[in-house]
């Protein structure tokens, strides 16, 4: 598991390193323009279901029934699962993307309602158009997840986790190379998330092919094993997704508040991904082959063990990311995205969401890494059930806390999307916690207290390291580029350097991050 957990981590990590510079590129050429949010809300549209039906709901039904057919059935059975699988799944995606296509003026109407006032005619016009020539992507992306899938069963996680830098790379290269030509600019990155989508797909198939999985997909919808995956994905579209949801629901009020809400969201959003992907998306890949085969062996100690582990992991590494993103977020952004048109106030509008999200990092991480807990036992019901709750807390601190904000005129409304999306991600992550200890699926090894006791204090002496090195927006301002990203990389430093060595010093060693023995 540490050396998976690696493996997914450093390829996560080159991808959010390759995503920060497109970010940072997006930013200097278009700032929090009103094309931006219009792309934005194109690009988030099929990116959302993307997690929904690919990364989400197939892939936590997939894993774990082609876990249970590679233990327990020959690989010719296996074939045909993949097979009758891809078939099926590309038959349905074909006609949702035909669909999506046929009706974006409708999807754009839901999903940005405030686009619909006469004043904002032509950026629904501009969003609408936008939408059509992104929406294949969710066709290509969510085959790509479905390859992903069969490659992480068999224990192949480098090239699933690498996959996604080809999209930054590919996003990158459009923004110097095809949006000049067009005459709407932002019209060219649409085009870039299209050819980005495919060439996914197609670097992924030559893998698939040498394990010997590469045939012609088979449309049946009555395969057993099929079924079985329908049958699992249907509530874990809801379950497997809350966080997304919130999300999408954040980009709907957003699109009623004043120009530039989504795209300081977004940028916030981006930076807040980099822990959540290089950690929790790492660890959740990782533990949901190990768990569902330890389901079916009815390994109920290692199972738990498993999951003790990973959250030891989303403890020790996730609270620091989680305090250095709130107090490092206007040094952050200033460096990153800082330009000519990416004005003062633009840095502190993102600032704001970014503490905002960064109060809930955690408890977005705990989610990605209870869930397989649930879905390895092939339960999807449940994480339905508490999504639910924790999509209706959302909605609920989104009225009391957006709307007195967005009422008495107070700059920086869109901030309070992100703490209700982080209050409702901690609520979601606790209830899933209290579930599986209540029903003795998972129960914490011994020495909790004292890991605890580690990270408040190592949190603390890194938390006095960033505070004596603080230096008020305008000094960054005023400082050069390379400047700028001197004094952050000597302050990320110092503060990493800081937590371990307390961390050292209290005890913490390799085997603290290894399964530790169950009660």
């Amino acid at each position: 598991m540490f050396k998976s957990t690696l493996i997914v981590s450093i390829m996560t990590l080159f991808s959010r390193v390759f995503g920060f510079i497109r970010d940072v590129v997006f930013a200097r050429e278009f700032a929090a323009s009103a094309g931006m949010d219009a792309f934005l809300i194109a690009f988030k549209i099929p990116n959302f279901m993307r997690r929904l039906f690919a990364e989400g709901a197939f892939n936590q039904a997939f894993v774990p029934t082609l876990g249970e057919y590679k233990e327990s059935k020959d690989k010719a059975a296996v074939k045909d699962l993949i097979q009758h699988v891809s078939g099926t799944l590309g038959g349905w995606l074909f006609l949702i993307t035909l669909i999506g296509v046929i009706a974006a003026p409708i999807i754009i109407m839901i999903f940005a309602p405030g686009y619909l006032e006469s004043k904002n005619q032509s950026q629904y016009d501009l969003t609408v158009s936008l939408l059509r020539v992104t929406f294949p992507y969710i066709l290509f992306i969510s085959l790509v997840a479905f390859a992903g899938g069969i490659l992480n069963t068999y224990q192949q996680f480098a090239v699933p986790a690498f996959t996604p830098v080809l999209l930054n790379v590919v996003l990158i290269s459009a923004t110097f190379w095809i949006v000049p030509m067009m005459e709407e600019p932002v019209m060219g990155l649409a085009i870039g998330v299209f050819i980005a989508g495919l060439l996914q797909l197609l670097f992924q198939l030559p893998f698939i092919a040498r394990m010997g999985f590469l045939s012609r997909p088979r449309w049946n919808p009555q395969h057993p094993g099929v079924k079985k995956i329908l049958k699992l994905m249907l509530p874990a579209i809801f379950g497997a997704s809350v966080a997304q949801i919130n999300l999408l629901l954040d980009m709907v009020i957003a699109s009623l508040l004043m120009t530039g809400s989504i795209s300081w969201l977004y940028y916030s959003d981006r930076l807040m991904e980099f822990p959540l992907g290089v950690l929790g998306v790492a660890l959740a890949t990782v533990i949901l082959p190990s768990l569902s085969k330890q389901h079916v062996t009815e390994s109920k100690k290692e199972f738990s063990a498993t999951l003790d582990n990973a959250i030891r992991w989303v403890i020790y590494l996730g609270v620091p990311s989680a305090v250095g993103l709130f107090l490092l977020a206007a040094p952050i952004i200033t460096t990153l995205f800082g330009s000519e048109k990416f004005l003062k106030t633009d840095i502190e509008m993102s600032s704001m969401s970014l503490m905002a999200y960064s109060f809930g990092l955690v408890g977005f991480i705990l989610v990605k890494v209870l869930l397989p807990g649930f879905y390895s036992r092939q339960d999807t019901k449940t994480p339905v059930k508490i999504g639910i709750i924790a999509l209706v807390i959302n909605m609920v601190f989104n009225i009391a806390i957006v709307l007195p904000w967005f009422m008495m005129d107070y700059p920086g409304a869109h901030a309070g999307l992100a703490i209700a999306t982080s209050i409702s991600a901690f609520s979601n992550a606790f209830l899933l916690y209290r579930w599986l200890r209540k029903h003795d699926v998972y129960w914490p090894s011994k020495g909790w207290a004292k890991v605890w006791l580690q990270v408040i204090v190592a949190n603390g002496v890194m938390l006095m390291v960033l505070w004596f090195n603080h230096y008020e927006l305008e000094q960054w301002l005023s400082w050069s580029t390379m400047e700028r990203i001197t004094q952050l990389l000597l302050s990320i430093g110092l503060a990493v350097l800081a937590y371990f060595i307390c961390l050292f010093a209290l005890g913490v060693r390799k085997q603290n991050f290894l399964p530790a023995r169950s009660k």
